[in-house]
């Protein structure tokens, strides 16, 4: 008896070809991923910036809420070469927005970002996915998981970066495109090729499902996606608005707001490249930030919860995708409903 093929088995855990995005940052919370998992999209889970102990707290809640399979992704440890002189220089820049919320700027903290114990606790006990973002973990550990009957995804936006994941035995790939909002998930810097223009190259070089992702918010653009070569499209801006998101009310409210008109991709809140819309602090500091990830994330981070809690949109991070738009104040249940079914009707 033949083995299945690895698009078999994804395609057996997906509910359908509609994904919900790992959010970090608390977006992607238990109760986002149970609402759309009861409702036909597979939902996921983000542990960045969380110890441990936090993420399979959040695993065990969803697994309350939802009998649904689900995943977790992970952000692979900082590797990145910091100019110690450059985020004092920023540090320095960034007083002023300290002393205006009242509070002090952040030290630094943990680079691997829990990395050994994430892994640890995953193995012992996995939910059905286990993605990867900033990198390609080692052979060793995607076949770990392999050996746990788990599905591993490691994020791309390149065909090379495609080849390294292939090569290390990753699961599927997911494929991010230019456009996706939230951090890039390039092993090295910024990705910088539109969707629909690396996609097809992926699946050329490659025979592993393919998840899309990038500015993708409805159906017709799944539907788009899928005749491209994908196996499934994730979308993660789309389900923000929702009430069981947990995204700041800030920044919910920003996504509706004509004030904002634009995304761009800056370092200006974490270091690394990310895509949100272009507030004060973007447009003022980008030119300035260092590549020093996570260095620059704690540096700011009592920033960015000092005006999420003031509802200043001007100084917090807004990860948006280009489609942002799209976005609806709508049940996620609802919005799940919606995507699949545009996408059942742009399939006929």
């Amino acid at each position: 008896m033949t083995e299945p093929s690895e698009a078999q088995v994804l395609s057996e855990v997906l509910a359908s070809p509609v994904v919900q995005a790992p959010m970090a940052g608390g977006a992607s919370g238990p109760a986002l991923v149970a609402a759309v998992s009861e409702a036909g999209v597979t939902g996921f889970l983000a542990a960045g910036y969380k110890p441990a102990a936090r993420m399979r707290e959040e695993i065990e809640r969803t697994r309350k809420a939802t009998s649904r399979p689900f995943g977790m992704n992970l952000f692979m440890p900082s590797h990145d070469r910091v100019d110690e002189a450059a985020v004092a220089a920023y540090r320095e820049r960034l007083v002023p927005e300290a002393e205006r919320l009242g509070v002090e700027l952040g030290a630094a903290g943990d680079r691997s970002d829990d990395w050994d114990a994430k892994i640890a606790d995953l193995l012992a006990d996995p939910p059905a996915i286990v993605g990867f973002t900033f990198g390609c973990p080692d052979p060793e550990v995607l076949a770990a998981f392999r050996e746990k009957g788990v599905i591993t995804i490691v994020t791309v936006t390149s065909v090379p970066e495609a080849h390294t994941a292939t090569v290390a035995g990753a699961g599927a790939l997911c494929v991010q495109g230019k456009e996706a909002g939230g951090h890039s998930g390039t092993f090295t810097d910024a990705g910088d090729t539109p969707l629909r223009e690396l996609l097809p190259a992926v699946r050329a070089a490659t025979d592993l499902p393919l998840l899309a992702a990038g500015g993708l918010a409805t159906g017709a653009h799944v539907a788009e996606a899928l005749a491209l070569g994908a196996d499934a499209a994730q979308l993660g801006t789309a389900f923000l608005r929702c009430p069981e998101s947990g995204a700041s009310a800030v920044h919910k409210a920003a996504l509706a707001d004509p004030r904002f008109t634009e995304t761009a991709m800056t370092r200006a809140f974490s270091g690394r490249f990310a895509r949100g819309l272009v507030n004060r602090f973007m447009s003022e500091h980008s030119a300035y930030a260092p590549v020093a990830y996570p260095d620059v994330h704690y540096l700011t981070a009592p920033l960015r919860k000092a005006a999420a809690a003031r509802g200043d949109a001007d100084a917090v991070n807004l990860w948006a995708g280009e489609s942002f738009r799209l976005a609806v104040d709508a049940p996620a249940a609802e919005v799940a409903a919606r995507l699949l079914d545009e996408l059942a009707a742009a399939a006929q």
